[in-house]
């Protein structure tokens, strides 16, 4: 994926009376009464719609929200409250079609005036759309002249909605996509050296894909979480019950000897702090080998303290992963150490991601977002495009 090629909204046509079509992320966290607890998603998309919206467009919003059965209209996943809330943000009614193809959908279109917006309803009532349909795709095309993706959540999905408009009209990347693109590109492209990576989570074989494509670009990596024990129990380290993926020891092994075949520097735990289970009030910090009885489930003062001192000589930062259970507060020290560091080396001058998903959560937690160069909002998408994989969406928008 070339993220250089990716066209920006300067490069569309002009946009004056033309029906855009934009592709946008509302699938907003909900109550059980159906009320949004987040606007985050709906907030994102506001410079998008607001520019198309002062360049006279004709603006027709879609999404997706939840999991429907795709068989057709579910009040629960209804895209109603986003309307609702969209046009609280906006200013201005927005109108809910009451599907997202059909006649009365084109006839809705219709009557949209310049600088007027219709939200359809959610492209999931129908199955076809994540099955990638073409059929259901040139649907949703003929309803726009001109297309914007600005899910980039979903771009790693090959999704109706997100390729075959991209493909079939004049398209380009909203600001949000545009934006994740160009920060995940800092990293990825030609980053500003020293280039330190910190990655962490619970299963090594979720991150092996992006440690492989990363490694020839940084220069210090540092691997914490559970996936750090299975590292060192091929370094014959004794791990207790630490969490551990056999399946995948033979490839960690394999991981170390490219990283020192390539002169990158890998940190891992040192020090940890135990306990028998996540459960047990009785944690205490232990170093070198656990005892058999005992498992980790944070990074220890020490290993926490080496981690600091690398991300602070880093001018190009990537986070990807706590290094500990940090939703518990006794198994949280590590992973707010680490992003203390990296918001520090940021406001001395680097550039630091978030790549989304766990690390984004934790960087809410600890509110600390607004001291990060950048956080992205697609867990699965960021990670997809940081490991090199493909990116369905950007790949048909490139093509566009």
């Amino acid at each position: 994926m070339d993220l250089t090629k990716i066209p920006s909204l300067d490069k569309l046509p002009n946009v004056k009376d033309k029906r855009v079509l934009v592709r946008a992320d509302f699938n907003v966290p909900q109550d059980d009464a159906g009320n949004i607890t987040s606007d985050l998603r709906i907030t994102a998309a506001l410079p998008t719609i607001k520019h198309l919206l002062g360049k006279g467009a004709r603006v027709v919003l879609m999404s997706h929200l939840g999991r429907p059965k795709g068989a057709g209209f579910e009040a629960a996943y209804s895209l109603a409250p986003v309307a609702k809330r969209l046009g609280e943000l906006l200013g201005q009614n927005v109108a809910l079609a009451k599907d997202c193809t059909g006649e009365h959908v084109h006839d809705e279109v219709k009557r949209l005036k310049s600088g007027e917006v219709l939200l359809l309803e959610n492209v999931r009532f129908h199955a076809a759309e994540q099955k990638g349909d073409e059929v259901f795709g040139k649907e949703l095309a003929s309803l726009g002249d001109i297309y914007v993706n600005d899910a980039f959540g979903t771009c790693h999905r090959g999704d109706a909605s997100m390729v075959w408009p991209a493909k079939l009209l004049p398209g380009a990347a909203g600001y949000l996509v545009k934006a994740e693109c160009d920060a995940i590109g800092k990293v990825l492209l030609n980053p500003a050296k020293p280039c330190i990576a910190i990655v962490g989570g619970a299963k090594v074989k979720d991150k092996i894909p992006l440690l492989n494509n990363i490694l020839g670009r940084v220069n210090e990596v540092c691997i914490g979480g559970g996936m750090a024990y299975t590292f060192l129990k091929v370094q014959g380290k004794k791990i207790g019950v630490s969490l551990y993926d056999a399946g995948s020891a033979k490839i960690a092994e394999q991981t170390l000897i490219k990283a020192r075949e390539l002169g990158v520097v890998v940190h891992l735990p040192t020090d940890h702090v135990c306990a028998q289970n996540m459960d047990s009030e009785a944690v205490h910090q232990i170093k070198g080998d656990i005892p058999d009885s005992e498992a980790a489930f944070d990074i220890g003062d020490q290993t926490a303290k080496a981690f600091s001192a690398a991300i602070l000589r880093g001018k190009t930062i990537l986070f990807n992963g706590p290094v500990g259970v940090f939703e518990k507060e006794r198994f949280s020290n590590g992973t707010r150490i680490v992003i203390n560091a990296i918001a520090e080396a940021t406001q001395k001058g680097a550039y630091s991601v978030v790549g989304g998903g766990d690390s984004a959560a934790a960087v809410e937690e600890f509110k600390m977002e607004k001291k990060m160069s950048h956080v992205s909002t697609g867990g699965g998408a960021s990670l997809t495009l940081l490991e090199g994989g493909k990116m369905p969406a950007l790949d048909a928008l490139v093509k566009s």
